[in-house]
């Protein structure tokens, strides 16, 4: 085969750089990391965020708790839902639990390790009598779990596997306002196939079920008996669906013809699954304690996420205790839209799909709220609370009068919907609709979900009002109940996204060109961020009017990130007020709102030596599985380090392709596929303070501008479908074509 010269060159370049990727591969950097737990959980189950390894499959979840002797596995699902719209009266419920019980390895050692490449758990348990192993896996391409047990000791070993209905510890009662409503619960044994099953099916807006089934292989007993270096294999199935005899029959049938053929066949698949997620990008850097909380928060996010119409809520999958705080729902004030943050650079986009889903549906009685309480009739004004399938998890009701209604008094609910005061709920939950669209330019992505922007836009851009030269917002407030504000900084932030989002998804779709004009001008003409002094130096005001600051969470620097409006292109006077806010503040192990104040760091260019410090020092504060340490929340700090490492390493913010910006130049590190603005993946390593290569792998065919890394150098531009080139400057930039590969080098 005949090359032309071009391609020679890139070919050539080409093979340079995947012998480096070899030595650096996603398996050899991402299996040096794993979950060990030494004690067992000792918050497990619980109504917030759990300490145990966790499994799950993005539609089934797991959580391991107990001593060596009883291993329970407690169940949920991500379409198990109570679902009536009312105060306190929606949340995701606990399908049951399965009980491994050794009795002879009382009084055994404790440890638990999660493989997070091949998303295994491997438990092994010592005492003087017996030698145990249990390998757990939550299959990924079947709603299934297997629980192998393996005897590693001298004597013959007896146990039982139970699969139960929930119990007295995954009950969590505390009448009036937390209750345990009327279920409809059964469960039986067919010849050693085990099940049950839950369901709301009374006072319920739909109708919701849930079924599991259990059966040791082999065998027609919950009984098992294993000889050493023998083993047992015990399968659970799983079902949701929209009636109880249909879920119950499908599990039974699932789990019956579950044998050795059709178990080898399912683990390649769970093997292949993962393989494929950990390939979608990496990274690879030098401190290992970052690294490791960079791998679990992904490895959690992707249990948990890919139920197309149940993404997680606050807990993702692993609600172990009925009815968990704040009903487990999707808050969205940052709680539901925090998690995903990082999903989108990372290239994972199968686990934000789900995010989608909830705030669609919801778009009815969006409307309605828009009308009546703020009479646009074609915008969206969204509550703090809501469920799956257009379910309102915080609307006024009997139990809120009685026993909440202070929040009514207090003019924290407006009409029926409990807002707290804050008009923002929408724009807050449209953030991650336009990082999506400007990192895939994807049309179908753009098709789904332009409604929802296009309607967050029309109600901002008639709830504005002029003043003088600007526009103004007043009645929304910044924190919780802060009634009353002018000007609060986040919606300052989050406005002109969502307004620059909707022109930008508008133009991508030729549609709506008449209001552009409008939405541009307001886009413009916003009133600017208020200011303060604070200790001498210019910090950002929380509000222009009303709260000027604030002790907890991180709403001061919101505007910053997720609002995306300042970044390392802006005005430098915007920016040395954004850094010293950020020396104000010193948020960086904040109960709320860490996830934001660690990328708004980078994004202003704050120091990377103290960014990658408090990193360091967040990382250790976690539980095994990477959940905060005594934080209640749960997975809206899974997005915290994968969005900060990947900001530093690769930022796309304002047009503009940084690589290692906001990175020690002292300190080595690579990465792989970062997805970025512009429909660009970019891969790259820094190696002895020199940048060794840019790969650009380009989806879209978009136009591509680039800091140069080399900016006394020319840079040369090999192609897979051009002709070399070769530029200079401190900014780059040339055009791409769709599905092209370019690699840069120093000239």
């Amino acid at each position: 085969m005949k090359l032309t010269r071009h391609l020679f060159v890139f070919t050539i370049a080409l093979i340079s750089f995947h012998l480096h990727a070899q030595t650096i591969s996603a398996e050899k950097i991402i299996k040096q990391y794993r979950n060990v737990f030494s004690t067992p959980p000792a918050k497990t189950p619980g109504t917030v965020a759990v300490d145990a390894p966790l499994l799950g499959n993005g539609f089934t979840a797991v959580a391991i708790s107990g001593k060596p002797e009883q291993q329970n596995y407690y169940l949920a699902r991500n379409d198990f839902w109570r679902l009536k719209s009312g105060f306190n009266e929606s949340y995701p419920a606990v399908l049951g639990k399965i009980q491994i019980s050794v009795p002879s390895l009382t009084d055994a050692s404790y440890h638990i390790e999660q493989d997070l490449y091949d998303a295994t758990t491997i438990a092994d348990f010592h005492n003087t009598s017996s030698s145990v192993r249990i390998i757990s896996k939550m299959m990924a391409m079947q709603d299934i779990l297997t629980i192998e047990i393996i005897n590693n000791g001298k004597d013959v070993i007896t146990g039982n596997a139970l699969l139960t209905l929930p119990e007295d510890d995954q009950f969590h009662v505390n009448p009036p306002l937390e209750n345990k409503f009327t279920d409809t619960s059964v469960s039986g044994n067919d010849n050693g196939t085990q099940w049950i099953a839950r369901g709301f099916t009374k006072d319920v807006t739909i109708k919701t079920f849930a079924s599991a089934a259990l059966k040791i292989v082999g065998d027609q007993s919950h009984i098992f008996t294993i000889s050493p270096s023998q083993k047992a294999m015990i399968v659970c199935s799983f079902s949701g669906n929209n009636t109880l005899s249909n879920c119950i029959q499908l599990v039974k049938q699932n789990t019956k013809r579950i044998n050795s053929e059709y178990l080898n066949q399912a683990n390649t698949q769970h093997q292949n699954w993962w393989h494929h997620f950990w390939n979608e990008s990496w990274i690879n850097i030098e401190d290992s304690v970052i690294a490791h909380q960079y791998y679990a928060s992904q490895y959690t996010m992707a249990s948990c996420s890919r139920d197309a119409k149940f993404p997680p809520g606050i807990f993702g999958s692993w609600v172990t205790r009925e009815i968990p705080a704040w009903n487990g729902d999707y808050h969205l004030n940052y709680n539901y839209t925090a998690p995903f943050y990082a999903l989108y650079s990372s290239n994972h986009l199968q686990q934000a799909l789900p995010y989608e889903a909830p705030l669609l549906d919801f778009m009815q009685r969006g409307k309605y709220y828009s009308q009546k309480i703020a009479q646009i009739p074609d915008g969206i004004l969204y509550p703090v609370g809501i469920g799956p399938l257009g379910i309102e998890t915080t609307r006024e009701n009997d139990l809120m009068r009685k026993y909440m209604n202070g929040y009514i008094s207090e003019k924290q609910v407006e009409d029926e919907g409990l807002f707290f005061g804050q008009k923002s709920n929408a724009a807050y939950c449209a953030v991650n609709f336009s990082m999506q669209f400007y990192k895939t330019y994807d049309i179908a992505f753009t098709k789904r979900v332009y409604p929802f922007v296009k309607a967050v836009a029309v109600f901002w851009q008639h709830y504005l009002k002029k003043e003088n030269d600007r526009y103004i917002i007043l009645n929304d407030a910044i924190h919780e109940g802060t009634i009353g504000t002018k000007n609060p900084i986040l919606s300052l932030g989050l406005v002109p996204s969502i307004l620059k989002t909707a022109i930008d998804m508008s133009s991508l779709l030729h549609v709506d060109e008449s209001v552009r004009k409008d939405w541009q001008n307001k886009h413009d003409s916003i009133a600017p961020f208020p200011l303060q002094e604070k200790n001498g130096r210019t910090v950002f005001r929380y509000s222009e009017k009303g709260t000027a600051w604030w002790d907890g969470n991180t709403l001061g620097i919101q505007h910053i990130y997720p609002g995306g409006q300042i970044g390392l292109n802006s005005d430098s006077s915007l920016l040395q007020t954004a850094r010293n806010t950020i020396d104000e503040m010193q948020r960086w192990l904040d109960m709320n709102g860490s996830n934001s104040f660690f990328p708004a760091a980078v994004r202003v260019g704050y120091n990377a030596d103290t960014i990658l410090q408090k990193l360091r020092e967040y990382s250790l504060h976690t539980y095994p599985n990477g959940f905060q340490l005594n934080n209640p929340h749960g997975i809206e700090n899974c997005s915290t380090v994968p969005n900060t490492i990947n900001e530093m390493l690769c930022m796309s913010h304002q047009n503009t392709i940084r690589v290692f910006e906001v990175w020690p130049k002292t300190k080595d590190a690579a990465f792989e596929k970062i997805r970025c603005d512009g429909a660009f993946l970019v891969s790259s390593a820094l190696k002895d303070q020199s940048v060794q290569y840019i790969k650009i792998m380009s989806e879209k065919g978009k136009d591509c501008v680039l800091k140069n890394p080399w900016p006394n150098k020319q840079v040369i531009v090999k192609s897979n479908k051009r002709k070399e080139m070769h530029v200079s400057g401190a900014i780059i930039s040339f055009n791409t074509a769709a599905g092209e590969e370019l690699m840069l080098l120093p000239g």
